[in-house]
């Protein structure tokens, strides 16, 4: 399910939210490869500062970690929490965006390679080349030593024929 640029806008101050506004495919897709993956790195140190602050405030909650004397260490992490999944919306995003970028990429390399393979095929000389005519007046036939089957096509008839009678005398006696 989607979140609305409103609530993306709440969650995060105005210098992370023009980068995650980037992130939204409009302007995703017109971005070269090198800010995409700058912007995903950022994503990603966005996204492990706001766990990292998830976590610190959860150990300060169990009493696992003393408080740095703030106050935001007693506070809710909701905020924080949407926040961090703000950011990895985001980096989802740009992932698959970088995944397609690569894969039409390599697709490319794959297509340029074979075409360049079936030049260079198209370009040698055979390996085997022909033999050439043949002094002789070639091959000679030869009878078929196969054996002929053992029902004469004259006999196929009646034997199909025989079976039908056979039938008839069986269901003539009603048994």
């Amino acid at each position: 399910m989607g979140v609305e640029f409103a609530a993306e806008r709440r969650l995060l101050s105005e210098e992370e939210f023009a980068p995650v506004v980037s992130s939204h495919y409009p302007e995703l897709a017109a971005l070269p490869h090198e800010e995409l993956v700058s912007l995903a790195r950022w994503l990603r140190g966005q996204h492990a500062r706001a766990r990292d602050l998830i976590r610190g405030r959860r150990r300060v909650h169990r009493g696992k970690a003393e408080a740095r004397g703030t106050a935001a260490e007693t506070a809710s992490d909701r905020g924080l929490t949407g926040k961090k999944q703000v950011f990895a919306r985001g980096l989802k995003r740009v992932n698959a965006r970088l995944t397609v970028l690569r894969d039409e990429a390599r697709r490319a390399e794959a297509t340029a390679a074979l075409r360049a393979a079936l030049e260079r095929r198209k370009a040698a000389t055979p390996h085997h080349p022909a033999g050439g005519d043949s002094p002789a007046r070639g091959a000679t036939a030869r009878p078929n030593a196969k054996r002929r089957g053992i029902i004469s096509d004259a006999r196929a008839g009646s034997v199909s024929q025989a079976g039908r009678n056979a039938q008839a005398a069986r269901d003539g006696r009603g048994g």
